[in-house]
């Protein structure tokens, strides 16, 4: 069981501390709800969670098959709703480090993707976007 902690510091920001590591987040209002944007917002924290999952779990595969997705990347757009104000739509574009990767391991790649336990937990309302590249 992960424990984190969390205190509202005022001026629309909090911090959060992962107690296990020490590790800290802050996060901030977005400047279009009142915010100052200088830090993730909580719904750019959740988007960027997907993502940060999806390579996670694929970097996981990839150790317990021999292979390596080191530097690995991906660019992350989170589109709002109104009506009520939530995150609307996820779109991840990944790019792999080099297109030197067999048919199985691009399989395994394809395939994890949609297993990670972020995308399991989404709300099927929120349309999801994830391209695949990998560089020539």
């Amino acid at each position: 069981m992960t424990k984190m902690t969390t205190t509202y510091t005022g001026g629309l920001r909090a911090e959060s501390i992962h107690l296990q590591s020490g590790t800290k987040i802050i996060t901030d209002a977005p400047t279009d709800n009142h915010g100052k944007g200088e830090a993730f917002s909580p719904t750019d924290l959740f988007t960027i969670s997907y993502t940060t999952c999806i390579l996670t779990t694929i970097g996981l595969a990839a150790q317990t098959q021999g292979f390596s997705i080191d530097g690995a990347t991906a660019e992350t757009e989170k589109i709002m709703s109104s009506n009520p104000r939530k995150v609307g739509e996820i779109k991840i574009e990944i790019i792999f480090p080099h297109d030197n990767y067999s048919d199985k391991e691009k399989t395994v790649i394809e395939r994890t993707v949609k297993a990670c336990p972020v995308a399991e937990s989404l709300n099927p309302d929120i349309k999801r976007t994830v391209s695949i590249s990998y560089k020539k």
